[in-house]
């Protein structure tokens, strides 16, 4: 399928798109253009263009917004040391993608047509990618029912869309160690739910025990099992490693509650090819203390696309606090980030073919 082009008749200027990119945050500043797809019953897939970005016109009878039938995916086109652009792994993101549209009940998209429209829409809009250390072009995939009624069924009508927005360091001041809250209250999904989909409500859901973190002077918020509410499984919106005395890590298996994160996946694979085990297997929030408290347990970190990986060097619960190591940044997690961003970004060699220079 091809895609249509309608350009943005009032383009950002050069200076003033210059000026934004010096400090581009993250998720508050967006480009020009974004990539559309129609769904029907009728015709299928259709209407595929890449268009200005203006705001969406919809009925307030639109099905999505009574029955949060909505998917969205999370990637990034990065600037290559040797000049050029390269998007990372976007076939998993196309699989997940349609993974995510199955539990949902929605139309799943050709991966090729997917990729498709995240290499036109960046080749559109590639003069908005910061040219700085550690920039990036995030972009997100999503699609939504479109279809105008009230019924407690699938969608007849789909809108697939995708923007994008220059990214810088996600956390700032550099490196560092955050704090997370062990939520006794909450939990994020339990099985045979939505756990293991991207979706809205996922995320949703997990706003209330996040603003519990934050009341507690935490980062973030991490989630025990919904059946047992002892085992760890993720964070808010990050995956979760543990990295032992006896150089092994361990993360929760993707077993149907968890997002299968592509970043967690690249570093297991990145991990396995330095020659340590790593294990996915369950871990008790009370096993983590005692790891913690005898130094059995050396780091845990955070990973996911938006902050790549993260040390975490505390953390606090109702049942008292504990820190990790020295509560600082490890050195296994800075080291896994520098092998990971160096492929994603051409500094280091990727023997697993995972970058898609545009």
């Amino acid at each position: 399928m091809d895609f249509a082009f309608e350009p943005n008749a009032a383009p950002v200027n050069a200076n003033e798109r210059a000026s934004r990119l010096v400090e581009p945050g993250f998720g508050k500043l967006f480009t020009d253009h974004m990539a559309m797809i129609r769904w029907t019953d009728d015709r299928g897939w259709h209407d595929a263009k890449i268009t200005a970005r203006v705001p969406l016109m919809i009925d307030p009878a639109t099905a999505v917004l009574h029955y949060a039938q909505e998917i969205f995916e999370g990637m990034k086109a990065y600037p290559l040391a040797g000049g050029g652009t390269a998007l990372f792994r976007p076939e998993a993101n196309a699989r997940r993608f349609n993974l995510s549209a199955k539990r949902l009940a929605m139309p799943e998209l050709p991966e090729e047509l997917f990729i498709a429209s995240v290499r036109n829409l960046v080749k559109t809009d590639i003069d908005w990618i910061p040219q700085g250390e550690g920039g990036s072009l995030y972009l997100r995939p999503f699609m939504f029912a479109s279809e105008v009624f009230l019924g407690v069924k699938p969608a007849s009508e789909y809108l697939y869309l995708v923007i994008a927005s220059p990214s810088g360091a996600y956390w700032k001041g550099g490196a560092r160690a955050i704090s997370i809250w062990v939520s006794d209250d909450y939990t994020r999904a339990s099985p045979g739910g939505t756990g293991a989909a991207k979706c809205g409500g996922n995320y949703a859901a997990s706003l209330t025990a996040q603003a519990q973190a934050i009341s507690k002077g935490c980062d973030q918020v991490v989630f025990l099992d919904a059946v047992e509410r002892r085992y760890v499984e993720e964070l808010g919106g990050m995956n979760v490693f543990f990295a032992f005395e006896d150089g092994s890590l361990a993360t929760p298996a993707a077993s149907g509650t968890i997002l299968d994160g592509i970043t967690r996946d690249s570093l297991i694979k990145l991990a396995r090819d330095e020659g340590m085990t790593v294990r996915e297997e369950p871990y008790a929030i009370d096993q983590w203390r005692a790891d913690a408290e005898s130094g059995k347990l050396r780091e845990a970190f955070a990973c996911g696309t938006a902050a790549v990986v993260t040390s975490i060097g505390e953390v606090r619960s109702s049942q008292g606090n504990f820190t990790i190591g020295a509560g600082g940044p490890g050195q296994l997690a800075e080291h896994l980030k520098e092998r990971l961003t160096g492929i994603q970004r051409g500094t280091v060699p990727d023997p697993h073919g995972w970058v898609h220079r545009l």
